[in-house]
């Protein structure tokens, strides 16, 4: 079944963030689908605040991963952003699969570079701008 949220506003992107997360607690691997300033970077920052995580989230497009610790906790967040990757092996040499196979939450922009080293369970989500300038976040569970 498809689920979806709608973002009116800025203000309401950290709202939507903690809805999200409740609503796909089992899941550890996103994959993050959307034309260039949809709002990817946006809402993962938002989904690592509602994490409790205070750092500064920047888009990983050059470091490929970031690393967040959740506060009080053993968990962590990997921040990944596929964009400048050529191939599925330039992924396996950073070690993509032992991200997906930690437990940690994985959020990942662009994905379509490494779609056959996604884990099946990967919840894929799609975010688009509408022309009302709102955004919809839609994704199925896998």
């Amino acid at each position: 079944m498809q689920q979806q949220f709608t973002i009116r506003s800025l203000d309401e992107v950290e709202e939507v963030a903690k809805a999200f997360l409740s609503t796909t607690s089992p899941y550890t691997v996103f994959a993050f689908y959307a034309p260039m300033g949809c709002g990817k970077t946006t809402f993962i920052t938002a989904l690592c605040r509602a994490l409790g995580i205070n750092e500064v989230v920047n888009s990983p497009t050059f470091a490929i991963v970031n690393r967040y610790s959740v506060p009080h906790s053993k968990e962590a967040v990997y921040h990944m952003d596929c964009y400048r990757l050529e191939k599925v092996e330039e992924a396996i040499n950073l070690g993509f699969d032992d991200y997906f196979s930690s437990g940690d939450r994985c959020f990942i922009e662009w994905p379509e570079v490494i779609e056959t080293l996604l884990p099946e369970d990967t919840l894929r989500v799609y975010l688009q701008e509408n022309e009302d300038h709102t955004r919809t976040l839609s994704f199925e569970e896998p």
